[in-house]
């Protein structure tokens, strides 16, 4: 693991001061008049000109914020996006996925400086939203490097190609040419967590017995013990973060960049679990052991991963001549996480007490390593001929390090930390766009634009060293508890060797404004893969304006995703102690013998169809709202199935019986388990954005922006797969089970409110922001363990002041209200399908809110930031 201490970053920062970006942070006087260029390939297009919808999101809104993780602050500022951040999820705890529209991480299509951004190596397989999907590590992206964000809510594969089901999300890097800006932000949590009263000791009885819970011994709980506390909710003082941020603008030749921007973030874990009430070690002649009164019952690890950022982007320009300029972009990134699994108690049978005599939290360590550049040559042939030649190539490597841990297989002689493997993936392209105006008698203008793309992917799985995966003589579950390591051979099937695919598309795309009133766009996009075939999609859009200042707006769109490399060729195996049973569980490619013995096929690509209309008033001086309604039909969903466990026992009932024997047929007799990804589900999303803004003119009291916006969200399940080949002869077989369908349809908000105040007055500032997050269900395995949260809204302050023309100081609070999610019930509750009492999970205790909070679990986080421009 890196070591970089945050003294010597503040000062390897310093030469870097950053500047205050010019023409980046400029005011927008008239907002619908900013000019974009997502969604279109015409010059001087505008936010009220667009037929889609699209957002622009200011540096200043950006960092006005204490929170300087990119995710975090779309999550504030964008209705329709959508940041969980869970927790024990290995290693989605350090990349977290987030999602637009409802649709699933990998659905928004990520570009940089307009051209396609890479996916991080991990597959989300644990039970986080966007579960088996390889998203874009947005993180990676700091903020102080973006001249401003283009957020296009429409479908869009037709211009841009596989991905853009929900819509395409641009960074913009920045281009200052001279100056900067140097920013230095530290904070961290102050709370109270809430429903979490803090821990006293073990209540005990006339005998000095610990008293049993109500839920002890019930519905598979052990023993619990009830819990004295002081009946106030637990103080934390935790996740002190420092985030060191520069940006520097250098002339290259006459009229030439070079943008330099850096980041370093130095963030503490949080830790929002409860008082584990569970007896940790063996009875001792009926007694509890001694230790049970002395033994620290705060020993799991629930919230946010200890990590260590270095970000750094380079965005560069060179005009060439009259007519072109060479351009190169690139980015190098890298963080160091750990986080923890599930602790195994005392008592565990995954424990070896001669090692770990108290039990053990096991620690997941990643290290993430991401590189790319894009270089290319852009500008004018004659005849008005405008191109863009480019290629680039990105890599990204994570790696897995698991700590204070045992292979119990090992016994004794067992070692405590393993090197469990890792992932790789690169993407290689290559682009060539060219556009024209025409002049035609039916259109004021008319931009006709077409071009190519070739695009290589490679997916890699190193595996780790072979005690990590490797069974020993000892008995008991094999591989390193808490994350087992990836074993070059799963399922029979070697998976370690290097899988690549490439395509090639061609797009045409025409952009006419008939008349001052009215604009129609279409576009037109065809892609062959070597893996699973072609796909040919179009996208129609208009926009009409019958009174000045009122306009209308529609579009429609086909669109697809490719089934992604790590979809098709991620593979795991481990070890699990079911009711004193060793099962071997793997995750198997769908090419994988096991997988077709079971009925898996070749994934096909995920095909969509998306309607959008709305309206735009931009009549009033200084206001904008647009209002838009939309529907996304999705076919051939790419899910991954339940377990699905055979039962080889005398007298099994199925469905496990018949698993098996599908799987001793086939040859496969030590398998117990496997689940693998299929075409699985179609949905169909519906909803509705609304943004509203509106800038205040307070004459000697400055400037006020009020913003205000709202998403409605709904999915709904359309088809669910029928059981594949042999599986259709097994009664009772669940392949996508209730979990992880509520998980499509429920999982994330329904609705959303963002509203926001932005007053600047000489050399004062104040930010205000409250969010609304509606309602969210976290499924259980039947509804007895469903867990609703509740609609909250959370509310951020920021207070800023200009000292000097160069320095800047603020002070604020994320969740100045100190606001939790519903908290995940424990004990006793009743049964909805019969009325009897029963008892929640022993783990409930531990693991205290939903990892489907939309804002996460971590409380109040209060901030100061220092920024000093030249």
């Amino acid at each position: 693991m890196r070591k970089i201490t945050k003294a010597s970053l503040l000062a390897g920062f310093a030469f870097v001061a950053t500047a205050a970006q010019a023409q980046d942070t400029a005011a927008v006087a008239d907002e619908a008049e900013t000019i974009v260029v997502t969604g279109t390939r015409a010059v001087g297009r505008t936010i009220a000109d667009s037929p889609v919808p699209i957002d622009v999101l200011t540096p200043e809104a950006l960092q006005n914020t204490g929170f300087t993780e990119t995710n975090r602050v779309l999550n504030q500022l964008v209705p329709s996006f959508n940041f969980p951040q869970p927790s024990i999820t290995d290693g989605t705890d350090v990349v977290r996925p987030a999602t637009l529209r409802g649709l699933n991480p990998d659905q928004t299509l990520v570009l940089i400086n307009g051209k396609r951004r890479h996916t991080t190596a991990l597959l989300n397989i644990n039970g986080s939203v966007g579960r088996g999907s390889a998203a874009v590590d947005i993180n990676l992206i700091p903020s102080i490097a973006l001249g401003r964000v283009e957020v296009l809510r429409d479908g869009a594969a037709a211009q841009y190609g596989s991905d853009a089901i929900a819509g395409v999300l641009n960074f913009q890097l920045s281009e200052i040419r001279e100056g900067g800006r140097f920013t230095a932000t530290y904070g961290q949590y102050e709370s109270r967590v809430d429903g979490i009263e803090a821990f006293t000791g073990l209540a005990v009885n006339a005998a000095g017995q610990p008293v049993l819970a109500p839920d002890a011994n019930r519905n598979g709980n052990g023993d619990i013990f009830v819990t004295n506390t002081t009946g106030k909710d637990r103080k934390v003082s935790d996740g002190q973060t420092l985030t060191v941020a520069g940006i520097v603008g250098l002339p290259l030749g006459a009229e030439g960049h070079v943008t330099v921007s850096a980041e370093f973030q130095d963030r503490d874990p949080t830790n929002r679990t409860g008082y584990d009430p569970r007896r940790q070690y063996d009875r001792i002649g009926g007694n509890v052991d001694a230790r049970e009164f002395s033994f620290d019952r705060l020993s799991h690890r629930y919230g946010d991963a200890k990590t260590d950022d270095m970000k750094l982007f380079v965005n560069s320009a060179l005009p060439v001549g009259e007519s072109a300029e060479l351009y190169a972009f690139g980015s190098y990134g890298w963080r160091d996480g750990t986080s923890g699994a599930f602790v195994r108690l005392a008592n565990d049978a995954r424990n070896v007490q001669a090692i770990h005599p108290n039990g053990f939290l096991p620690l997941i360590n990643t290290e993430l390593e991401d590189k790319a550049v894009t270089g290319g040559i852009r500008g004018e042939l004659g005849g008005g001929i405008k191109y863009d030649l480019s290629g680039g190539y990105a890599h990204n490597a994570f790696d897995f390090f698991i700590s204070n841990t045992l292979n119990r297989s090992f016994g004794a002689a067992s070692k405590t930390g393993f090197d469990s493997g890792g992932l790789r993936y690169s993407q290689t392209l290559a682009n060539l766009d060219l556009s024209k105006e025409v002049a035609v008698g039916f259109a004021q203008t008319l931009t006709v634009a077409g071009g190519l793309e070739y695009r290589r992917e490679t997916f890699r799985i190193r595996p780790g060293e072979v005690a990590s995966y490797a069974g020993g003589t000892a008995g008991g579950a094999s591989g390193a508890q808490g994350f087992p390591g990836f074993a070059p051979v799963i399922g029979g099937q070697r998976v370690d060797q290097k899988r690549d695919r490439d395509n090639i598309s061609a797009y045409a795309e025409l952009d006419a404004e008939i008349t001052d009133a009215f604009t129609v766009q279409v576009a037109g996009r065809y892609e062959d893969y070597s893996d699973f075939g072609s796909d040919l999609n179009g996208k129609i859009a208009a926009r009409f304006e019958p009174a000045e200042g009122f306009a209308l707006r529609g579009a429609v769109s086909t669109g697809f995703r490719a089934p992604s490399l790590q979809q098709q060729f991620f593979a795991a195996s481990a070890t699990n102690n079911v009711g004193g049973i060793l099962l071997e569980t793997v995750t198997l490619p769908v090419d994988n013998p096991i997988a077709i013995a079971l009925g898996a096929t070749p994934l096909d690509a995920e095909t969509s169809i998306a309607y959008s209309a709305g309206f735009v008033v931009t009549a009033v001086p200084r206001f904008n709202l647009t209002v838009d309604v939309y529907q996304v039909s999705i076919d051939d969903r790419i899910v991954v199935t339940e377990n699905l466990t055979a039962n080889r026992a005398a007298g099994a009932a199925n469905p496990g019986l018949r698993i098996g024997q599908i799987l001793d047929a086939a040859g496969f007799t030590a398998t117990n388990a496997a689940r693998f990804f299929v075409n699985g589900v179609d949905t169909r999303t519906r909803g509705l954005d609304a943004v509203a803004t509106y800038k205040f003119d307070m004459g000697d009291m400055g400037q006020l922006g009020a913003t205000a916006g709202f998403n409605y969200n709904k999915t709904k399940l359309e088809r669910v797969l029928a059981a594949p080949g042999p599986l259709a002869t097994v009664p009772g077989v669940v392949l996508f089970g209730r979990q992880e369908r509520i998980r499509l349809t429920d999982g994330q908000p329904r609705t959303k409110i963002n509203l926001g105040l932005d007053w600047d007055w000489d050399w004062l500032g104040v930010t205000a922001r409250t969010n609304r997050y509606g309602k969210v269900l976290a499924a259980g395995a039947d509804p007895f363990l469903d867990v609703e949260i509740e609609p909250k809204w959370i509310t951020d302050l920021e207070l800023r002041a200009d000292v000097s023309e160069a320095l800047q100081l603020a002070i604020g609070s994320n969740n100045v209200f100190d606001i939790y999610p519903t908290k995940i019930p424990t004990g006793l509750g009743t049964d909805p399908a019969n009325g009897a009492a029963r008892a929640y999970p022993a783990t409930n205790y531990v693991a205290t809110y939903s990892a489907f909070s939309p804002y996460g679990f971590n409380g109040r986080f209060v901030y100061a930031r220092a920024s000093f421009r030249f």
